[in-house]
């Protein structure tokens, strides 16, 4: 008998569905017999990742999570469907790296509303289930600069430290029962991010979405004697932690 948890029949939300990661790690997931509920900001790109995977209309909502009645609405259509949440994953973020000179004001508001208000308005429509439960495990990716800054990362690693400080606070009001936090601090993904980040990269020497998703994919099997606080996933040739 296997001592990883078995994730058949899991209720599982995924934010940031629509990004390479989050719909990466729908796949695995799904391929595990869990049950899915996506997300994102995209309708049209969460509606085709939705359709590949094979899910039906109520099994996926697209919602501004930047937005304050957003988690709400997406509360009230994921509780329509599933009566439990077992484990909450948040993939969604936005990176705007440049020079302080250049971060603007709406730069760093836009930040912080998709990489720290965005998981709050989550924990506020899905912690109170889970401590109902009195299980359940939530999963972040603050990523490696969550953790140690880089130049131009003002805003970002901003985001990310509350992110982090926030999830540790939220730890220590939930001891007394068996929900669990993971932060994921994953650095130099290969994934849309970079898109739109005027920086030289090379990105055939990072982590791949498929790899990172794996990541997540393992960590919501483990058993639930134990709590994997923390998981630093890195490419080899660019190690920051």
């Amino acid at each position: 008998k296997s001592i990883m948890e078995p994730l058949r029949g899991k209720n599982i939300l995924i934010a940031g569905a629509t990004g390479d990661i989050g719909f990466h790690t729908a796949r695995l997931l799904q391929g595990s017999g869990a049950q899915l509920f996506l997300t994102g900001r995209n309708a049209e790109l969460l509606q085709t990742n939705a359709q590949q995977l094979g899910l039906l209309g109520n099994q996926y909502l697209s919602v501004d999570l930047s937005m304050p009645e957003a988690g709400e609405k997406l509360a009230k259509a994921y509780f329509e469907l599933f009566p439990t949440i077992d484990i909450l994953i948040n993939a969604a973020g936005i990176g705007i790296i440049k020079p302080l000179e250049q971060l603007t004001e709406e730069d760093m508001l836009n930040s912080l509303q998709v990489n720290l208000l965005a998981p709050y308005r989550l924990l506020k429509a899905f912690l109170p289930a889970m401590k109902t439960a009195k299980k359940g495990l939530i999963i972040n990716i603050p990523g490696v600069l969550g953790k140690v800054p880089m130049a131009g990362a003002a805003a970002y690693s901003a985001s990310k430290y509350g992110l982090v400080g926030m999830m540790q606070s939220v730890r220590e009001e939930i001891k007394r029962t068996d929900i669990r936090i993971t932060n994921v601090f994953m650095g130099g993904v290969n994934s849309g991010f970079w898109d739109t980040i005027d920086l030289r990269v090379q990105r055939e020497k990072m982590i791949q979405p498929e790899e990172a998703a794996r990541t997540i994919w393992f960590l919501c099997q483990q058993p639930a004697s134990g709590v994997v606080s923390e998981l630093v996933l890195q490419p080899f040739n660019h190690q920051a932690i």
